[in-house]
């Protein structure tokens, strides 16, 4: 028994910093979210206990299902479609290029995940401007000029998210993929496998719990994502763009009402526990 007990002393203080640093904020806001806590007047000095008052008056408030609509659209456009297609596809494509070119890709797209969040918010803004660096193509190329960020804001936002996510998708996989064996991919085109054969049959079967762990991965990230989108929309325009985020962000800042602003990112937090969960179990579903 003490020699369990020793064995788990080294884990001890990670286990308290998660404590301190992740519980310790989850429960606050849990605990904010009954209550009438505002950002100033008499409710910031003296907040009072509501109970669910904030939660039934966010299930009447008619932006709750536009900002949920918007989130699971930014989550799975984005994310599970966008960074985890692209990102295997790039991975399967530089494992069968030249060296020097998969370099180059690897390194272009990389640089897009390594720019601090800010940085790369405020390209993707200059990008899509009206005035951009995408219409000043289009211009170029005898197209109108079109204001993507008032237009198509979740266009703007997707594609920008896209960009600067793949990487992560990408690394993922490449790691995955060079833990094939040699020489099963040897016997599958032995056995005349051609290359989406090779893919479906054989690839992604290997490499299924890299997919799960990188969708549970980028689907948490992707529902956190704030600053892109306040910076190239601040969730407009007449609130086209405002995620559950953003929406949390409006709610307890913007209009000061704490409380009410933890109850949507309560909802927030509950919604990545769902999706952990499912890709957890997926995880251990797919292990032999």
């Amino acid at each position: 028994m003490f020699r369990r007990q020793a064995r788990l002393l080294p884990v001890l203080p990670a286990v308290l910093l998660l404590l301190v640093f992740l519980a310790g904020p989850v429960l606050w806001a849990f605990h904010a979210s009954f209550t009438n806590a505002a950002l100033t007047g008499r409710n910031a000095r003296n907040p009072g206990w509501i109970g669910f008052d904030n939660y039934a008056r966010l299930l009447s408030d008619p932006m709750l299902p536009l900002s949920l609509g918007l989130t699971v659209l930014f989550v799975g456009g984005s994310a599970i479609l966008g960074q985890n297609l692209l990102g295997l596809t790039l991975a399967v494509l530089m494992r069968r290029a030249r060296r020097p070119v998969a370099a180059v890709v690897g390194t272009a797209v990389v640089a897009a995940w390594v720019l601090p969040e800010i940085v790369a918010a405020f390209a993707a803004y200059a990008y899509f401007s009206r005035d951009g660096t995408l219409n000043q193509l289009l211009g170029g190329l005898g197209f109108g000029q079109t204001n993507w960020l008032y237009s198509f804001p979740m266009v703007a936002i997707l594609l920008a998210n896209i960009w600067r996510g793949t990487a992560f998708s990408m690394l993922v996989y490449r790691a995955a993929l060079n833990d094939i064996p040699g020489e099963v991919t040897e016997a599958a085109l032995m056995d005349g496998a051609g290359g989406w054969q090779r893919l479906a049959f054989i690839t992604i079967p290997m490499i299924r719990g890299s997919i799960a762990t990188n969708l549970m991965l980028i689907t948490l990230q992707t529902l956190a994502v704030f600053t892109l989108i306040w910076v190239m929309t601040a969730g407009g325009p007449a609130n086209a763009s405002t995620t559950l985020p953003v929406m949390a962000y409006l709610e307890a800042f913007k209009f000061g009402d704490i409380g009410y602003g933890t109850a949507v990112a309560s909802v927030l937090i509950l919604i990545g526990v769902v999706f952990g969960a499912a890709y957890v179990r997926l995880l251990r579903e797919g292990k032999p």
